[in-house]
């Protein structure tokens, strides 16, 4: 039998089992079992699965009828009733959901409970892991004792602390990596081989338990020994408490490997920070509109279809035109993209000022009507009082007149939130103002830029044509330098080929050009528009909601009023 310690050890490191190793003190030194008594290590997951149920009863389906089931007996269990109202259960206010031994097939209809934070579907016949999507507050969930074959499903469950995947049919731990929370992950008795695929593991720097007996790898000698090294924060392994000498002894074994590894690791996360802030970047040019502008991205774009570009570039002259070509080009380029994006900064912070101006009206309203609200509940408690002291035609007199209050209460607060609903409209309309005049300076700067690259694009294609022609001359003469490539000697004995090649290149050029100023301003525009609908779709939507709580208000009372009639 296992000691104090590690009885102390393993329930507080593993609160999926806690309940099992406080009443039953499991023997760490046997094998482990699930709640039938099964002996989880001694058969495959497979065999468990499958001979898991002998009375043979038919699967059901988890739908809202199963699920209103399990929710009313675990509120009658935990004595919870605040989810159960004669209206009907809230889905939305269950926080632990427990389905176990009712050969469920598929997790579904789950999409109501959004505040679960603890669900229990074990020994089951789940075989793939979805439905989960809208569970984003849960942290502790148990799927062992199912036939799931691939860790998947698992991406919005961002808060999980607590992964019990045990006695499935799974080969590879992978799509984990939104559970950066993960502090206890059970998935013994499955069908993983590879002992390195446990690596995948070192990325959660908060799992400090970890359950993995009953896979193939776990047949091999020091497994253990393996995992105390590559994972230095855990504290259990397989239920057991890491001890200092098995830390020590591991680190030692695996000394140099380590070395190696975490100098790897090191390398990728440098990389990878490098990639993230290399997206950042260029989502704040793109947010900008001025992506790749900082360089000779437009030029290069620009020159990359030419026809014959290589035979005339390499002539001396126009290799000089085209330098000073490009150097003017990315000159004009880094002003538009620097003054891009200390445009975007103005606008963001014009539109952060307005809508900070907005969100101060809302929440003076917001203290208007509560206070409106406040004095007439106060009046409200004392009448319902009085009320039951009244005799049935002092109660409809008092009812009458509550009647006329409460058509005054409604009249109050819609004229508050007509109030609101013009102020906030004001402060839309300004911001509206304020980005157009800021949108169409930004487009003046833009078009006298490109502007200036047109012109650059005309200047250059009239020097080239001039050495074009000029060298046309020399060759019909023969009198083109000795030094000329081949090339150059060929290209330049057809005067239309030569001609139409450079007319080719300018419109080529200038199409390039118009395109980019084009996309720019278009999406400029676009955003303006786009953004400011938005806020008037939010606001409208804002709206609605608050006239329709100030109806069910109106109507509660009254109905609390009918009552008591």
């Amino acid at each position: 039998m296992m000691d104090e310690e590690t009885v102390k050890a393993y329930t507080e490191a593993d609160p999926v089992n806690k309940t099992e190793a406080m009443t039953e003190r499991i023997d760490l030194n046997e094998p482990l079992t699930n709640k039938a008594g099964a002996v989880a290590s001694s058969i495959s997951p497979v065999t468990s699965i499958i001979n898991r149920d002998p009375t043979g009863a038919e699967p059901i389906v988890m739908n809202e009828e199963t699920l209103r089931i399990a929710v009313e007996a675990q509120a009658l269990e935990d004595r919870v009733t605040s989810v159960t109202k004669k209206e009907g259960i809230e889905f939305n206010q269950v926080l632990k959901l427990r389905i176990e031994y009712k050969d469920i097939l598929m997790i579904d209809h789950l999409s109501d409970f959004t505040s679960l934070t603890k669900l229990d579907l074990n020994n089951n016949l789940i075989e793939r892991i979805e439905g989960l999507d809208y569970l984003t507050n849960l942290t502790w969930l148990n799927l062992s004792f199912n036939r799931i074959g691939r860790i998947q499903g698992l991406e919005s469950l961002e808060k999980l602390e607590v992964l019990n995947l045990a006695n499935n049919r799974i080969c590879v731990i992978e799509n984990m990596d939104k559970l950066e929370r993960l502090t206890h992950f059970i998935i013994a008795n499955n069908l993983i081989r590879q002992l390195d695929n446990v690596l995948y593991l070192r990325r959660f720097k908060n799992l400090f338990t970890l359950t993995i007996s009953g896979n193939p790898f776990s047949t091999e000698d020091d497994y253990k020994l393996f995992i105390a090294a590559y994972f230095p924060n855990l504290t259990c392994i397989d239920y057991r408490k890491i001890t200092e000498q098995a830390k020590n002894e591991a680190s030692v074994k695996y000394k140099y490997v380590l070395e190696e590894l975490r100098s790897k690791e090191l390398d990728e996360q440098q990389a990878a920070n490098a990639e993230q802030s290399r997206k950042a970047e260029l989502q704040l040019h793109k947010d900008a509109f001025v992506e790749f502008l900082n360089g000779s991205h437009l030029f290069k774009n620009m020159l990359k279809d030419d026809p014959e570009a290589e035979t005339l570039h390499s002539m001396p002259e126009v290799a000089q035109q085209l330098q000073t070509f490009e150097s003017q080009m990315v000159e004009l380029c880094m002003q538009l993209f620097e003054t891009g994006l200390a445009e975007h900064k103005q606008r963001e912070t014009e539109v952060n000022s307005l809508l900070s101006v907005r969100d101060r009206t809302v929440t003076n309203y917001q203290q208007k009507a509560s206070h409106v609200l406040a004095n007439f509940e106060q009046q409200h408690k004392a009448r319902i009082i009085n009320l039951q002291q009244l005799s049935e035609p002092e109660k409809i007199n008092e009812c009458n007149q509550c009647d006329d209050e409460l058509d005054q209460l409604s009249k109050s607060l819609m004229s508050l939130e007509f109030q609101l609903v013009s102020q906030v409209e004001d402060t839309i309309k300004m911001l509206d103002e304020n980005l157009s005049n800021m949108v169409g300076n930004f487009t003046e700067t833009v078009q006298g830029i490109f502007a200036q690259c047109r012109d650059l694009e005309d200047n250059y294609f009239q020097n080239v044509r001039r050495i074009a022609t000029a060298t046309l001359e020399k060759v019909a003469r023969d009198k083109l330098e000795e030094d000329a490539s081949g090339d150059v000697k060929m290209l330049f004995t057809d005067r239309d080929t030569v001609m139409d090649a450079l007319a080719t290149a300018h419109d080529n050029h200038l199409l390039k050009i118009n395109d980019r100023e084009t996309v720019l301003l278009t999406r400029l525009n676009a955003w303006k528009a786009a953004l400011i609908k938005r806020i008037e779709d939010e606001e409208l939507k804002k709206n609605r909601m608050r006239m329709s709580d100030i109806y069910r208000y109106v109507t509660h009372v009254k109905d609390q009023l009918t009552e008591l009639l």
